[in-house]
């Protein structure tokens, strides 16, 4: 099975609008409810493919059983932990006239030393088993920005590879317990590295500790620097409609790729063609399989000189 981590969990909310007008009252067309927080959108990815997926973090108050019956309804294993503080909600306003969306996050509960503690002792029973984890999302409040190099530590230990899917510092700490594969996008790898360059930027934060980045360029597709070599796959054309969520089915894409042992060309290419078909999607979380298929053989993927 794959295991996934999402220390800030949420109930993510999509509200559908003709046309999002600031200063203006409007009215929305359709709601949508989904279990949200980047590693569960990883979840829900990697469990429409086919994949024994489970997924833990906190989970807390009325939003929180909210989150695990909306879980109940998919093919994904619930084990989240409890929190006395409510989980957080994020919601995302669609404008249906221009494609374009605006999202709002809360921050999320405040955790405490005593559930941090209960989480680390169920993370740690949860690798038994775990063909991969991917750490992925902000920390909310309370937990230490070390976190995630804290649990990148076990995982190695346990001999689970891992794949860590943050930004700021939690990243800069995480990169340097040496996970197997990072997924920042061009913001957070230039924030971790002081470079824009992309080819630059992507090989000095492997430099800092990771076995294999992969930088996300958005409608340019991704970079990867690995053992193995340096690639760049692209989509055969930009596509419109709500990005939300497309990072994550990239990394749902690069977590079955690791776990399959293909090749690095191959596992580009299904990450960058579910990243697409999630754009074509409503809602994060999930993606257009008809889309995915169609775009699977038109991904391009060459081998760059460093």
């Amino acid at each position: 099975m794959i295991l996934t981590v999402t220390l800030n969990t949420a109930v993510d909310l999509t509200y559908r609008v003709p046309a999002l007008t600031p200063h203006a009252s409007h009215r929305v067309t359709q709601v949508i409810e989904r279990p949200g927080g980047k590693g569960l959108n990883v979840a829900r990815v990697l469990a429409a493919l086919g994949y024994e997926t489970v997924a833990t973090g906190f989970a807390g108050g009325a939003t929180g059983a909210m989150l695990r019956d909306l879980l109940a309804a998919t093919p994904v294993r619930d084990e989240l932990v409890e929190t006395a503080g409510p989980t957080r909600r994020t919601v995302a306003v669609v404008d249906t006239a221009s494609g374009d969306t605006t999202q709002l996050n809360e921050p999320g509960p405040n955790v405490t030393a005593a559930e941090w503690t209960a989480f680390r002792a169920r993370f740690a029973e949860l690798l038994d088993g775990a063909a991969a984890v991917a750490l992925c999302g902000s920390l909310p409040p309370g937990i230490h920005v070390g976190a995630y190099a804290e649990l990148i530590r076990l995982a190695r230990t346990a001999g689970v590879p891992v794949l860590l899917d943050t930004s700021g510092e939690p990243l800069r700490r995480g990169i340097a317990a040496r996970p197997d594969l990072v997924k920042p996008n061009a913001e957070e790898l230039a924030q971790l590295t002081g470079a824009r360059e992309p080819h630059r930027a992507t090989r000095d934060a492997r430099r800092r500790g990771a076995h294999a980045v992969i930088s996300s360029l958005g409608p340019e597709g991704m970079l990867a620097a690995t053992p193995e070599g340096l690639w760049r796959a692209t989509p055969p054309a930009a596509v419109k409609g709500n990005p939300t969520g497309a990072g994550d089915s990239a990394v749902a894409g690069l977590l079955s790729g690791l776990v399959d042992n293909t090749p690095w060309p191959d596992r580009l290419t299904r990450a960058v063609a579910l990243s697409a078909a999630t754009v074509f999607s409503p809602v994060a979380g999930e993606f257009d399989p008809t889309a995915y298929e169609e775009l699977l053989p038109r991904v391009k993927v060459v081998e760059e000189t460093p």
